[in-house]
């Protein structure tokens, strides 16, 4: 007969599966749609300049409202706003296959997007209140991070897979059952808990203004390609942003309950984890984008060839992650990190050589299994080392600046590498004089140029690996020993 303690352990390891569905859901989200972009701008007769906002408003209101999300969970109780957030994902997913116009499909994916900012750091912080700091957390985190890093690569498969099945508006329904059964089952497998503080003021002065300010920020990036990084759009925009963000630190210096109490920055590894964590956004996220780009438009594949091309990368990343979370319960996370950041530029180094004629084992198979790694590697320690230390009243707002960091740094980094490639395409077609025949090597070019300047982030990630992530920190990780200890988690009857 199963003991009080056998039965807890068993629950609590089912309800880290259950908050890893819910994460898989949110990274699913952002890469799925990226396959059945032309089913969906035929099927709905979006213009050309407003079909990549079938992504950007995903990507706004996730960056945007990412730390409010933290906090709310952290003030209103983690359970509540992460079934909340599942239930309004599941809804905006009904509603964009439901989608008749451009707009109800852009604002249902805005909506998505927001409850993915509410999902994502409750989930989180839940994984961290649940699992003591240590080698259990480190093996809840090394799962987290197997399913959040396979996610990206998984999108790409099922869009193709369920595009060329049964239409673009499953890539949208396949969220709503798992979503719901889901929600149906958190009040069973997890306990309630929030922010024990005597104060419980919530901060809406600055909730309202880093909401705003990190939402313009993220809109000022990801349409600077088209607007131009020198417009006065993306200009003004970022001005605005930096006011507000500004505004927000201002306000909450001299709140009595602040949204984001600044003394968490006083752990050096935190804030050196969000930095690390900002640089594998901007230096691997859009490898996804271009890696697509470069098997459609230069090798010719279809949109299930491209898809099945990324299996190796999902299962290694699985891979990389449990063995991640081991090696930093023996040798801590600075070393596994700085292997990550390594082994992501090398990756990237080693895609730059991609080749018109080449194939999916000379260009793709190799490289794409080193990033995986890499991706393993880093996703995991930086998510440890951003939580390591942190007090159960903030595990929310940690959650959510280390997730805020990752999306803001993908947002950036695709734009900007995006800006690359196109640069170095359209130079190319122009001393070419718009040959058509040019173009798949110009594209080619472009996609290496992008390649290589995302190995130079991840080079730079390395070097605030070492100078940022105290060896300390990382060190006495590795004392905080194996025992679960007596946190039980027991849901509410």
């Amino acid at each position: 007969m199963m003991t009080t303690a056998q039965e807890f352990e068993r629950r609590r390891w089912i309800a880290l599966a259950l908050l890893c569905f819910a994460q898989f859901i949110v990274v699913l989200d952002a890469s799925i749609v990226n396959v059945a972009l032309p089913s969906i701008g035929e099927g709905l007769d979006f213009s050309q300049e407003n079909l990549p906002w079938v992504v950007n408003a995903y990507v706004l209101t996730f960056g945007g409202f990412l730390l409010l999300g933290g906090r709310m969970a952290d003030l209103l109780g983690r359970r509540r706003v992460f079934i909340g957030g599942l239930l309004l994902v599941a809804a905006a997913s009904l509603a964009a296959g439901f989608a008749s116009t451009e707009g109800q499909l852009i604002a249902a994916r805005a909506a998505q997007g927001l409850g993915a900012a509410i999902i994502s750091p409750a989930a989180l912080s839940i994984v961290t209140t649940t699992f003591r700091d240590g080698a259990e957390r480190n093996k809840a985190l090394g799962a987290w991070g197997a399913v959040a890093g396979a996610g990206g690569a998984a999108g790409v498969l099922l869009g193709g897979i369920l595009t060329d099945g049964l239409g673009w508006e499953w890539v949208l329904w396949i969220n709503v059952p798992v979503a719901l059964v889901v929600a149906a089952l958190a009040p069973r497998l997890i306990a309630e808990s929030r922010s024990e503080s005597a104060t419980r003021h919530f901060d809406a002065a600055g909730a309202v203004t880093v909401t705003a300010g990190l939402s313009l920020l993220v809109y000022a990036i990801v349409d600077a390609t088209n607007a131009g990084w020198g417009s006065l759009q993306t200009l003004g925009l970022i001005g605005v942003s930096a006011a507000l963000i500004a505004a927000f630190v201002t306000i909450e210096l001299r709140s009595a309950a602040p949204l984001m109490p600044f003394r968490i920055f006083r752990l050096r590894t935190l804030t050196g984890a969000n930095a690390v964590g900002l640089l594998v956004g901007g230096s691997l996220f859009s490898m996804f984008f271009f890696i697509t780009l470069y098997m459609q438009q230069v090798l010719g594949y279809s949109a299930i060839e491209a898809g099945l091309s990324y299996l190796p990368l999902a299962l290694m990343i699985i891979v990389a992650s449990g063995i991640a979370s081991q090696l930093v319960t023996r040798i801590g996370f600075k070393p596994v990190l700085a292997a990550g950041m390594a082994l992501i530029a090398a990756a990237l180094a080693w895609f730059s050589q991609v080749s018109i004629g080449g194939g999916f084992v000379s260009d793709i198979l190799g490289p794409s299994l080193l990033a995986a790694t890499g991706l393993g590697f880093a996703f995991v320690t930086t998510t440890i080392a951003a939580v390591s230390g942190v007090r159960d009243q903030e595990a929310g707002l940690a959650s959510g600046l280390i997730n805020t960091s990752q999306q803001i740094g993908g947002a950036l980094g695709l734009a900007v590498l995006a800006t690359v490639a196109n640069s170095r395409t359209d130079g190319l077609m122009g001393s070419a004089g718009g040959d058509p025949s040019a173009l798949t090597n110009a594209l080619n070019e472009g996609f290496q140029a992008a390649f290589l300047v995302g190995a130079g982030i991840a080079l730079v990630g390395l070097v605030l690996t070492f100078a940022l992530i105290r060896g300390r920190d990382s060190r006495a990780h590795t004392q905080l020993g194996v025992p679960a200890g007596e946190r039980l988690v027991e849901a509410d009857a």
